[in-house]
């Protein structure tokens, strides 16, 4: 091999080096946001999954690393309708809100317990086609699953 070959592609090797060690550096310094769904049915769990919530935002470092969204449907959603909520509930829910947690409500379960977002608490959306469809639709987003 001549010296220029091997100069030519020592040089192209240290580059390719520095390419790699370059995006690495780059990867580790702004990592994707961790993506977590919730699924919320059951009233007596309420209060346990809203601590669980507040455990993640703190545990990854705030919402601005962890992108968290809330399926309730079923016997939970009435803890969240704005007449019987406690205040405690309205408080932290509507501090979840603020930060960004994605708060969607059952369709079919709004419609059997007779209530329209206006009687929910303030952040909810709609999800019309169904509380499990939409928990369907962010695990196909690469969301992880949880129910606690």
């Amino acid at each position: 091999m001549h010296r220029r070959n091997m100069l030519t592609a020592a040089l192209a090797g240290v580059g390719g080096l520095f390419a790699a060690a370059s995006a690495t550096r780059q990867a580790a310094a702004a990592p994707d946001k961790a993506k977590v769904v919730y699924h919320l049915s059951d009233l007596d769990k309420v209060a346990f999954v809203l601590g669980n919530i507040r455990n993640h935002f703190d545990g990854m470092g705030g919402p601005d690393k962890v992108t968290i969204a809330l399926v309730v449907h079923g016997p939970a959603l009435k803890a969240f309708h704005a007449k019987t909520a406690s205040p405690d509930l309205a408080r932290h829910v509507g501090d979840f809100a603020k930060s960004g947690l994605e708060l969607n409500a059952c369709g079919n379960t709004m419609k059997a317990q007779q209530v329209a977002l206006i009687d929910l608490l303030p952040g909810f959306i709609k999800v019309d086609q169904g509380g499990v469809v939409r928990i369907a639709e962010l695990q196909s987003m690469g969301y992880a699953y949880l129910r606690p």
